[in-house]
């Protein structure tokens, strides 16, 4: 199983300290943004620490780096025109740091559109993304599955097959299936996972899966809002998310989690990351009901 989740790469130990904090959970890959998700501020590549970086993955047998895009990046806006040639030169350089870094693929939200029907904006996607893209980049663009809060696009297979359709250079895209995101605009993750990869392998194809996020999620299937939950705690559950994990057709594919840190109560700022006990748990396919209480207790 090709598993992780999330982890940070913050000064001074930037790629370094993913490797270590990876490692801590028994991971055999990971994700990282290459800087703050809400802004677009980043350092250079000469300052991530990459050879030392690398050679502790390689160390660790962590074979796998998945990045993602920032959120704050709308390709979809047709409000603000003005705003497009900031994102395009943004990702252009975003993919040139995931290629430093050695990033497979990069999870990307493909964005909103705000007042526009949401043709316009996958129209607009493609395009933008067709401009950002290198033909010689090795990282693929993971466009990622949506819950469909607010006016997101990409909430469909089909509207993530129309950005691909809309992208000349689409042998550089890839599609993220995120569990929360997919249970949460209407596909049966819980009861009919197989359904579901039947479907998105008919409008996309099941070569194009490169990443699955998956989340547990806080909200009823179809409830359109993006709430996170931890694995086996929420409404799609264990034994649907460990299917999914273990599932054949999937093997080669990394499954990074984004679930929230176990909290004591609502004053605890920080809380505790539960990615070990999630990833002990999805390995041997057995629930621990008391994994919150145990890592709240330091067990």
């Amino acid at each position: 199983m090709i598993i992780g989740s999330h982890v940070a790469m913050k000064a001074p130990k930037m790629l370094v300290g993913s490797a270590e904090e990876a490692h801590s959970y028994g991971a055999n890959a990971m994700m990282i943004f290459t800087g703050a998700p809400q802004n677009t501020r980043r350092k250079d590549v000469s300052e991530m620490r990459i050879p030392e970086g690398q050679a502790l993955l390689k160390e660790y047998g962590i074979d796998h780096i998945i990045g993602h895009a920032p959120y704050i990046v709308n390709l979809g806006n047709t409000v603000k025109p003005d705003k497009l040639p900031f994102g395009i030169s943004f990702m252009h350089d975003e993919f040139l740091r995931a290629d430093a870094l050695g990033i497979e693929a990069i999870s990307f939200h493909p964005g909103a559109h705000l007042t526009a029907e949401p043709d316009v904006a996958l129209k607009q996607i493609g395009q933008a993304l067709n401009e950002a893209i290198m033909p010689n980049q090795k990282v693929s663009v993971a466009i990622e599955t949506m819950a469909g809060k607010g006016t997101e696009v990409g909430i469909t297979f089909e509207q993530i097959a129309e950005i691909f359709d809309n992208c000349q250079q689409n042998d550089k895209l890839s599609v993220t299936m995120d569990t929360c995101h997919m249970s949460d605009a209407g596909y049966d993750v819980k009861n009919d996972f197989d359904g579901v990869l039947n479907e998105f392998d008919h409008i996309i194809g099941l070569d194009k899966l490169s990443v699955i996020h998956l989340n547990d999620s806080k909200n009823d299937m179809g409830s359109h809002k993006d709430r996170h939950d931890d694995i086996g705690f929420g409404k799609i559950g264990f034994d649907a998310l460990s299917y999914v994990a273990h599932h054949p057709q999937l093997e080669n594919v990394p499954k990074i989690m984004e679930t929230p840190y176990v909290k004591k109560d609502e004053n605890d700022k920080k809380g505790v990351a539960p990615y070990k006990a999630e990833i002990e748990m999805l390995r041997n396919n057995v629930f621990d009901p008391e994994m919150k209480n145990k890592l709240i207790a330091g067990e």
